[in-house]
């Protein structure tokens, strides 16, 4: 495992091409409670260090409901990155968990030059040759589930238990974390700090070749006795 900076991640994604029109799309994906909001938000904060606003779009907020899981990508299409494509802002109006029903309002989504999009099944097939960068973040599944509970409460355990099943059948069958460029480990041993650097985890196999550009910020630590084995 080694230890990179936003800093070097921000650097990395602004050195690449845009893909999706010209815009450079950061896709943000892995179990619930993994931590990928908080990924997301630390990124966007790099980002803005080196003078980019980036857009966030969360996929929790496009979902119409619980059983919308897998199913909402039809609408981030149409609102979000088919506007993107052509050059033109998007919009997406927000959905409120606790009335069951989109926001009447819109939410802009400028045009701008990175829009990061996270959440469950952000980095999927359909999205990958017009995404800059891929990131997929992983934790114990016990840990993930207390995260979950600990943020949203008791009332979503019933739920949870569905839409886990839903996340590792998706997973599995879309084999995401060996597609992305980076898998982040969500709940690392490695003594880092969490506010400007992650942990990387091992490499994903078909993503070998993509290095974070060395930065004087960057820390490499490598955990004795610790190897890329499954």
């Amino acid at each position: 495992m080694t230890v990179e900076s936003f800093r070097a991640l921000a650097a990395s994604v602004l050195a690449r091409p845009a893909r999706l029109g010209a815009t450079r799309l950061v896709t943000i994906d892995g179990p619930s409670g993994a931590g990928k909001t908080l990924f997301a938000g630390r990124l966007a904060e790099a980002l803005r260090r080196e003078g980019v606003e980036p857009p966030v779009v969360h996929t929790d907020d496009l979902l119409d409901g619980w059983g919308d899981q897998i199913t909402f990508w039809p609408r981030l299409e149409r609102w979000v990155l088919a506007p993107l494509r052509a050059g033109h802002p998007g919009r997406y109006r927000r959905y409120d968990w606790h009335t069951g029903r989109f926001r009447p309002e819109w939410t802009p989504v400028p045009a701008a030059p990175v829009v990061l999009l996270e959440g469950v099944t952000a980095a999927r097939a359909a999205v990958r040759p017009e995404a800059t960068f891929s990131v997929f973040l992983s934790a114990p599944p016990r840990l993930c589930l207390q995260r979950v509970i600990a943020r949203d409460g008791e009332a979503v355990r019933e739920h949870l238990r569905q839409w886990r099943r839903g996340e590792r059948w998706h997973f599995a069958a879309d084999a995401t974390a060996d597609h992305v460029d980076v898998v982040v480990d969500g709940a690392p041993a490695v003594p880092h700090d969490p506010a400007t650097q992650f942990v990387q985890a091992c490499r994903a196999p078909a993503r070998m070749d993509v290095h974070l550009p060395v930065r004087h910020d960057q820390v490499t630590a490598r955990a004795e006795g610790e190897g890329c084995g499954r």
